[in-house]
C-alpha cells in the first residue's frame, strides 16, 4: 500500500482544494473520508492530476460547520483511517487560546477510534 500525503492548495467560494501524493507513485484512485462530526461531508471529489502519482482532492465545506465556536472537519484515508489532515474553523466570541481547537480535534479523533473499535468488535465476532 503506498503512502499518501496531502497538502492544501486552497479554500475559495467554500471549496477546500488540495493535493494527494502517493510515494509508490500508483494510479490507483486513493478513498478518502472527509466528515464534520462523525457524518460523511457530500460531494468529495478525487480527481486525476496532470502528473502520475497525484490527485486533486475537492469538497465544499458544510454550511452546518459555520456557526459560533470551533468546528473541525476531519480528512482521513479510507482505509487505514490515517488523518490525513483538518479543516478547523473558529466563529463568533475571541476564544481563550488554542485549547478549545484541540479539544475539538481531540473529539475528532476519538470518534474516529471508536468507529474503528466497533468494527474490529463486529469483524472478530
Amino acid at each position: 500500500m503506498s503512502e499518501l500525503t496531502l497538502t492544501k492548495t486552497r479554500l475559495f467560494e467554500g471549496i477546500w482544494e488540495g493535493v494527494l501524493k502517493c510515494s509508490e507513485g500508483t494510479r490507483a484512485k486513493p478513498r478518502i473520508d472527509v466528515t464534520y462530526l462523525g457524518e460523511p461531508v457530500q460531494d468529495v471529489s478525487v480527481d486525476l492530476a496532470d502528473e502520475p502519482g497525484l490527485w486533486r482532492l475537492r469538497f465544499p465545506i458544510p454550511k452546518e460547520s459555520i456557526s459560533d465556536g470551533v468546528q473541525t472537519v476531519v480528512i482521513t484515508e479510507h482505509t487505514t483511517e490515517k488523518r490525513l489532515d483538518t479543516v478547523s474553523f473558529i466563529a463568533g466570541e475571541a476564544l481563550a487560546g488554542d485549547l478549545r481547537a484541540e479539544i475539538d480535534l481531540l473529539r475528532a479523533e476519538l470518534d474516529m477510534l471508536k468507529r474503528a473499535f466497533r468494527r474490529h468488535c463486529v469483524e472478530t465476532m
